[in-house]
């Protein structure tokens, strides 16, 4: 045997090594995503979703990974128990360290007793419109209200605890339904001022699917709610379109932002309030146009010192948005859909919209350009804004994401003019549906749908 034949014998064996162990690797790497889960925003993973048809994704996961599978499955249920187990007491069954950046967060999840996001539905399904949740903190108290209308609160203290102990605050929301011969779509959001609880909520009647404004004193016996704002509009078939966002406004006044329900004429039409965020005057109920043009406007914030009313909105496949409406200038407030987006049609939509429409610019067709938008998608939420503190050295937008999972760090630089990335924080596996700010813990709290959670950062 010449020294030749063992050298290419040797060669060979190396590489056969090296093929086994790259495989192995592979094996172990997939089964550690099927188990725990992946970034969205990672674009290796995206680009090779893309070329394999998800009927055999589903399968590979199903076979070849049955065992990952399984176990991923029995670590949420077992977790599921967990929070079934303790009721009410609002447990932290989590906690860790994130780091970003030069800084380390201190994160901790605690229960949250309503009924999970059902994943294997898909977004889309009208089941899960029912489970998006949502929470609003006032005088020393943190409410939280579930898709099926359910409210809870306990003393904001004790997320400084390993226990949040609920207490469940009663209201008459299946009495209107009842009264109404209404049927319950989904809450869309929870905001209070002047000791007075706002709702918004979608139904369904005879007339077809609406969302309108609800309010009533803040009583911890009972919440007595009653219509306060009706929008009278209706579309005949459920989509994910709603909007729904309350929040703050000057003069007695209240923001709502109202999705385009998939009706694509209807956010370039002022006469319509879909694809609008509206002011209501909070004694005599009347509406003001703030701007129009919108698809589905999920999050809301007014910057009193600016005057700005700021909105992030989802796109369609990707152009998830960050507007800011400068109220001080005379401008048209058009931010242009369905005549612009970032994003691109979903398949089989393409005839729906004008050949420009997805051309790469709000400002060459005459609309207000986003100061930030994100492709692919993040699935964008609700935002905060924060100024000089523990968690922003001058001034920042926490925006809040479902899809990538995430919390986005971006400074207002250039007069409010311009946004700067400072990072994301990334909590894999959590739907992030609402953000707030608390000032006396210093804490920033968020409302995870997947377990669901509350989620403290410190």
């Amino acid at each position: 045997m010449n020294l030749s034949y063992l050298k290419k014998k040797g060669f060979l064996t190396i590489l056969i090594v090296i093929f086994l162990s790259l495989i192995l690797y592979l094996f172990l790497t997939v089964s550690d995503i099927i188990r725990y889960g992946y970034d969205k925003q990672n674009k290796v993973i995206e680009s090779v979703k893309k070329i394999i048809p998800s009927r055999y994704i589903k399968k590979i996961t199903d076979k070849v990974f049955i065992i990952s599978n399984l176990e991923a499955k029995n670590d949420f249920l077992e977790l599921q128990l967990r929070k079934y187990e303790q009721g009410n007491e609002g447990q932290k069954f989590n906690h860790k360290f994130v780091k970003l950046n030069d800084r380390e967060y201190d994160v901790n999840f605690f229960f949250l007793p309503f009924k999970r996001l059902d994943t294997s539905l898909g977004w889309k399904a009208e089941s899960n419109s029912l489970r998006a949740h949502y929470l609003e903190i006032y005088d020393e108290k943190l409410f939280s209200i579930s898709g099926y209308g359910k409210i809870v609160y306990f003393e904001k203290k004790n997320l400084l605890t390993d226990y949040l102990d609920f207490k469940n605050l009663p209201n008459n929301i299946n009495e209107i339904l009842v009264k109404s011969n209404s049927t319950l779509i989904g809450i869309r959001d929870l905001f209070i001022i002047n000791n007075k609880v706002f709702i918004s909520m979608m139904t369904r009647n005879e007339n077809g699917i609406t969302i309108n404004l609800y309010n009533g004193d803040l009583n911890l016996k009972k919440i007595n709610f009653e219509l306060f704002f009706e929008t009278n509009e209706y579309w005949e078939n459920y989509n994910v379109f709603s909007g729904g966002r309350i929040e703050k406004f000057k003069d007695e006044k209240i923001l709502f932002s109202i999705g385009f329900a998939k009706n694509y004429q209807s956010p370039q039409d002022k006469k319509s309030l879909l694809g609008k965020i509206i002011a209501i005057d909070l004694n005599t109920k009347n509406a003001e146009l703030i701007s129009y043009g919108h698809r589905n406007p999920q999050g809301l914030y007014y910057q009193s010192d600016q005057n700005i009313v700021i909105n992030t909105e989802h796109g369609p496949k990707g152009g998830d948005e960050i507007n800011f409406n400068f109220l001080n200038l005379k401008n048209d407030k058009n931010f242009g859909w369905p005549k612009v987006s970032y994003g691109e049609a979903y398949k089989g939509e393409e005839k729906l919209f004008e050949k420009d429409t997805f051309k790469k610019s709000h400002k060459e067709l005459g609309f207000i350009e986003p100061l930030k938008y994100y492709v692919p998608s993040i699935g964008i939420s609700e935002i905060i804004y924060l100024e000089n503190n523990s968690f922003c050295k001058s001034k920042c937008l926490w925006v809040s994401s479902l899809r990538a999972n995430s919390i986005y760090n971006l400074n207002v630089i250039n007069d409010f003019n311009q946004l700067s990335s400072d990072g994301r924080i990334f909590l894999k596996g959590d739907r992030i549906r609402d953000i707030e700010y608390d000032k006396d813990l210093d804490l920033v709290i968020l409302l995870s749908e997947n377990i669901p959670s509350i989620i403290t950062i410190k």
